[in-house]
């Protein structure tokens, strides 16, 4: 079993507490790796580690950052199935959806690179004669960053990507579900060429290690990506210091399934919404709202589809869902089938631990279905597993209504061949992502993600917009009147 320090200035290094910890394999509870475990002292040295390279690191070109990138990318397209293969081993996400994962960094990394040659300002005249006006970017400083364990290697590339092609040094902090993936990528980043302590990784318990990173004066911005509660805490302890904020959180997003759609395309849809990566996505469809004159139809096709998902290893190609991420996530998505059947709802299909072999060692829930009646906790509250509630609505309106009748708003889905009716969804679904006659899951790079209500602050990450979070506008005056010129004040 392989042991792996902190990330410290370009070495591995012991951790200040001398504890460790053991990230696991989900399907058959296998020991992957030991990680020295972080505190606040090793915060510190991150922090320390990050503030001397950030003078050198900000003075790179922006295009030479954008190449170690690149590079990053090329090495980690040389090793997908490998790096795939260790998605699933520590995740439990299938391994065609672990490839999926490090293909998405891939990706990421490649466009971001490009914005080495980007970083666009802009020009703009002067109310004054002989004076000259423009914008440019400048990275905010060392930026925190904490992310969670579902996309362990996509969701650390978007941010790290994008704070690292605009100049900013990091404090890292993996989720402790999936450290080893984020010790690889470290590792790549390291052999694509980055300096010593422009990247700094710090594993360790949200109560030391990421309140630390949130707290530390030295660290700029915050960006985070997890539950709503942990972003509240993040959002208020960093406000405290007057950081900037970058927050991704939950979501409840919903599937509408119109009386005109494409029934058999629908029910693919929301199948793979719901229970690709065991429902272990912020944007998976957890809401399967059906008009009432297709209703029995669509429930009748999904839980025949349903009945045909294979459980089992990960790894095996024919798998279509593999175990939940770990035993807390266990817990807490059985005690909502729980709660579901004590409100009311209906349980059409699964419900249930898989407790026989090969499932006994793992983490393994049934992929499950109710039929529920809007307002019951499974139907408002983020569960983060293979749990779908179905309800019956009237018509178009209603199912806008129950739509967006949630605290979270980050994904969206409408199933119709009414081009007006896809309009309108468009613009009338509160959420900060719509896809017509697609399901929920299945974000691209180059488009910026993010949500509304309680799913985050504003922030959006990916796309044109991925930079925005880790740049400050600096705005310049040239005047070259040889005078005093006066804005606004006429003489």
């Amino acid at each position: 079993m392989k042991e792996y320090g902190l990330y410290l200035n370009g070495q591995w290094v012991p951790s200040s507490s001398g504890r460790s910890f053991q990230t696991i394999n989900p399907a058959t509870g296998e020991i992957l790796a030991s990680f020295a475990e972080g505190n606040e002292k090793d915060v510190e040295k991150a922090a320390e580690a990050a503030f001397d390279a950030f003078n050198v690191w900000r003075q790179f070109p922006a295009p030479k950052r954008g190449e170690i990138l690149l590079k990053a990318a090329m090495i980690m397209r040389k090793r997908k199935d490998e790096l795939g293969m260790l998605v699933t081993h520590e995740m439990g996400k299938v391994i065609a959806e672990g490839k999926g994962d490090v293909q998405e960094a891939i990706d990421f990394l490649e466009y971001i690179a490009g914005e080495g040659r980007r970083m666009f300002g802009e020009t703009t005249p002067s109310e004054l004669p002989s004076k000259f006006c423009l914008t440019f970017r400048q990275p905010i400083g060392i930026v925190g960053i904490i992310t969670p364990w579902n996309f362990p290697f996509a969701v650390p590339c978007w941010k790290l990507g994008a704070a690292l092609v605009a100049g900013n040094t990091v404090v890292f902090k993996p989720a402790t579900l999936t450290p080893l993936c984020a010790a690889t990528l470290v590792e790549i980043l390291e052999e694509a060429g980055l300096p010593p302590g422009v990247l700094n990784m710090v594993p360790g318990p949200a109560d030391q290690v990421g309140k630390a990173v949130v707290e530390h004066p030295a660290i700029k911005a915050i960006s985070f990506t997890g539950s709503v509660s942990s972003g509240r805490d993040v959002y208020s302890r960093a406000s405290a210091h007057l950081k900037r904020v970058g927050l991704e959180m939950g979501g409840k997003n919903p599937l509408i399934v119109m009386d005109d759609a494409d029934l058999a395309l629908a029910i693919e849809g929301a199948l793979f919404g719901s229970f690709g990566t065991a429902g272990q996505r912020c944007t998976a469809t957890s809401r399967l709202i059906v008009h009432e004159k297709v209703y029995d139809e669509v429930l009748q096709m999904l839980v025949s589809r349903t009945e045909k998902l294979k459980m089992g290893n990960p790894e095996d190609p024919l798998t279509d869902m593999g175990p939940v991420c770990g035993r807390d996530q266990e817990k807490k998505i059985l005690s909502y089938i729980e709660i579901g059947k004590m409100d009311g709802a209906k349980l059409v299909i699964g419900g249930g631990k898989l407790n026989h072999p090969p499932f006994d060692k793992g983490f393994f829930i049934e992929p499950t279905i109710f039929e529920a009646e809007h307002g019951m906790r499974i139907t408002k509250e983020e569960i983060f597993g293979p749990v779908l509630s179905v309800m019956k609505v009237h018509g178009f309106e209603e199912a806008v209504r129950v739509a967006n009748d949630v605290e979270y708003g980050l994904s969206s889905s409408i199933y119709t061949r009414n081009l007006n009716l896809a309009y309108r969804a468009m613009n009338e679904l509160e959420a900060g992502i719509t896809y017509i006659n697609a399901p929920t899951i299945g974000a691209e790079v180059h488009l910026p993600f993010g949500g509304v209500k309680n799913t985050g602050n504003g922030a959006r990450e990916a796309g044109s917009t991925a930079i925005d979070e880790f740049t400050e506008i600096k705005t310049v005056f040239i005047d070259y009147s040889g005078k005093l010129q006066k804005a606004q004040i006429q003489e």
